[in-house]
């Protein structure tokens, strides 16, 4: 070893990582060779973009391209492209480490699967990549020299733990990955790795699509005189798949292209070509995953869509094209009028790209729409996966605020497993009914058990049940849908009855007697005097059937669950007292009024203020709210039980 060789270890996650791959998890071993060819093909779209960003950068792209090179004695394969290269730093970064954000949790998940099919497709949420080698090498040896540089890197590992990093005087543009096969073995005799006819076949199913021409030595026999020899040749046919028609274009083929583009395992769950023609044009050709990567909810994910123009690479993740609610939308968009030498802060201000976004955006929830009706089940599982990021759109995205609403499922009280579209909700309303009713909460369980519901629940009145947190931001925003007006039933006044009718001014009614007459008013008044603190009415409910109590919002108030997700973010809002409505026909209720009736002239009565009190905590549990004071609410409740024994 040179003076400048050092040996590493793996940092300790990607030692396990390495570890499950040497155990050949994947059983489709093929797939090294396209992961390798992925990484060597985004090594030439780069170099020529240098050379054309940075002209006086030394670099040849005359001749660029991918390479495959056998030697079957030594059972060897080497992979080499004439790319951009990396240096020894950038070796130490890419390659010695793979312990990057959601490492650890694919280890965890891969241990736990049952099976090798959960297995292969938990592998393709993280694109292992380049790791992927180590399925069917036992040593892995890497040469490379990044372009403009003078000297280049050897990096070597058996997987076992370490690697050894070398500086090398003389190395070619470029980078070369060379597999020490495993042993033969009856496996092998199926998938020999140094075999033209097999590499021949795996790139033609996984990499035919790769724009650079991947070239190998293979074996011809001569016409003349019948005598063998070994010649180069290009053995991808290159076209670049978005450029194709659907109809020349196979479902093998659109799924390969997707896996080589999004480092996923799992054929799309829909695709989606594009072809716009006119004063400006471009291709594209969009995928919907069918799983969700394991970062998308990671802020610092990468996202977007690869950018060419005429078929030259421009940039990964150009999250100009695409909005942050639909980042996992996979795909390429190829324009033909753009420059070449174009940024990221340049496309942020481009009115072509800017154009570009807006079609693609409608084509791709056109595209969600289509599958909604013509195939329930894919969009089922699209919609299990994406729906709760789909739904940020209706807070950033307020031209495609309708569209959005489109496509969107809900659960609701109308089916305790299937979810609803908001088109199915309205042609089941009755015909005097003019809001489209919801309940926001932490959980499916909460919202269905909160006394909100107990008269919707009676009079068969279905109601959303919204308990995503960002259903709290966006159902305030969306004034309607198809003419109906959206309405919280923990805000405002709510009347079920046939005698409902809306106030001359738009603000709440606060009703005083039930219904056989009886005067709440006093107690109401007195309960809100006592209550002061926690609430800034107390009122009558035609809300509740069987619960004593609840508490409610006036119309435009902020939710104390939205108002808890802005103090998460750091934002500190002013405290909005709720309305606390009471049950008359509740013989708890009904009992307190009497006794304050009989105690009038004791306006602080202990029991009685306990009482009020008890009848605030229990109406702030049973919307899973939390107790100002705890240890306040269970002395009361001790007290009251004991009174009773």
């Amino acid at each position: 070893m040179s003076a400048q060789t050092e040996t590493r270890e793996f940092q300790a996650e990607a030692r396990q990582l390495l570890e499950l791959m040497v155990n050949s998890i994947y059983s489709n071993k093929d797939i090294f060779l396209r992961e390798l060819i992925s990484n060597a093909s985004d090594a030439l779209d780069k170099v020529r973009l240098e050379a054309f960003r940075d002209k006086s950068l030394d670099v040849d792209t005359d001749d660029l391209h991918i390479a495959l090179e056998t030697d079957p004695e030594r059972r060897t394969l080497t992979v080499r492209d004439n790319g951009i290269g990396m240096s020894r730093d950038e070796v130490v970064e890419l390659i010695g480490t793979i312990a990057k954000s959601g490492t650890g949790e694919m280890i965890r998940k891969l241990r736990e699967a049952e099976d090798s099919a959960a297995a292969n497709e938990l592998i393709g949420q993280f694109g292992v990549g380049f790791y992927s080698s180590f399925m069917v090498a036992d040593k892995v040896t890497l040469l490379t020299r990044k372009a403009g540089e003078t000297e280049g890197t050897h990096w070597e590992s058996d997987g076992s733990g370490t690697y050894t990093l070398d500086t090398v005087p003389q190395a070619p543009q470029g980078t070369a990955v060379t597999l020490h096969l495993k042993p033969a073995d009856d496996e092998d005799k199926l998938h020999d790795y140094t075999s033209e006819h097999t590499l021949g076949e795996i790139v033609r199913r996984y990499s035919d699509f790769v724009t650079w021409p991947i070239q190998m030595r293979v074996e011809r026999t001569s016409e003349e005189d019948g005598g063998t020899t070994r010649q180069w040749e290009t053995i991808n046919s290159r076209k670049a798949l978005w450029t194709k028609s659907r109809d020349e274009a196979t479902d093998e083929e659109y799924a390969e292209f997707y896996k080589h583009i999004s480092h996923d395992f799992l054929d799309p769950l829909r695709t989606i070509p594009v072809k716009a023609e006119g004063t400006f044009e471009y291709q594209a050709l969009l995928f919907l995953p069918a799983r969700a990567p394991m970062d998308l909810h990671m802020r610092d994910a990468k996202r977007g869509v690869q950018l060419y123009v005429k078929r030259v690479f421009i940039m990964d993740n150009c999250d100009a094209l695409m909005p942050d609610y639909l980042r996992f939308v996979k795909g390429v968009v190829d324009a033909q009028d753009l420059s070449l030498n174009v940024s990221r802060e340049i496309l942020q201000q481009d009115r072509q790209i800017g154009m570009m976004r807006r079609r693609l955006v409608k084509r791709v929830l056109s595209s969600v729409k289509a599958m909604m009706d013509e195939d329930r089940g894919s969009y089922d599982t699209f919609w299990g996966e994406f729906g709760r990021v789909v739904k940020e759109g209706l807070v950033e995205d307020p031209d495609n605020q309708e569209a959005i609403l489109d496509i969107a499922s809900f659960a609701s009280t109308h089916d305790a497993e299937a979810l609803t579209t908001l088109r199915s909700y309205v042609d089941r309303m009755g015909e005097d009914q003019e809001h489209i009713y919801y309940l926001t909460g932490a959980s499916r369980q909460v919202i269905e058990n909160s006394p909100h519901m107990e008269a919707f629940r009676d009079k068969g009145i279905e109601v959303l049940i919204l308990d995503d947190p960002i259903d709290e931001f966006w159902v305030d925003r969306v004034g309607e849908y198809a003419g109906k007006t959206f309405q919280s039933i923990a805000k405002g006044q709510v009347d079920l009855g046939e005698d409902a009718e809306d106030s001359d001014d738009g603000e709440d009614k606060a009703k005083a007697t039930d219904a056989e007459g009886n005067d709440f008013a006093t107690l109401c008044e007195w309960m809100g005097d006592k209550l002061s603190d926690h609430v800034k009415q107390v009122r009558l409910s035609s809300r509740l059937t069987t619960s004593p109590a609840c508490l409610v919002g006036e119309t435009y108030d902020i939710t104390p669950a939205l108002a808890k997700l802005y103090q998460q973010a750091g934002q500190e809002l002013p405290v909005s007292k709720r309305i606390l409505e009471l049950n008359p026909a509740h013989p708890l209720v009904a009992r307190l009024r009497a006794a304050h009736e009989q105690n009038a002239a004791d306006s602080d009565d202990a029991k009685l203020v306990g009482t009020a009190e008890l009848l605030h905590g229990m109406a702030l549990l049973a919307e899973g709210g939390e107790l100002a004071d705890p240890q306040r609410f269970n002395s009361l409740l001790a007290d009251t039980l004991a009174d009773t024994l």
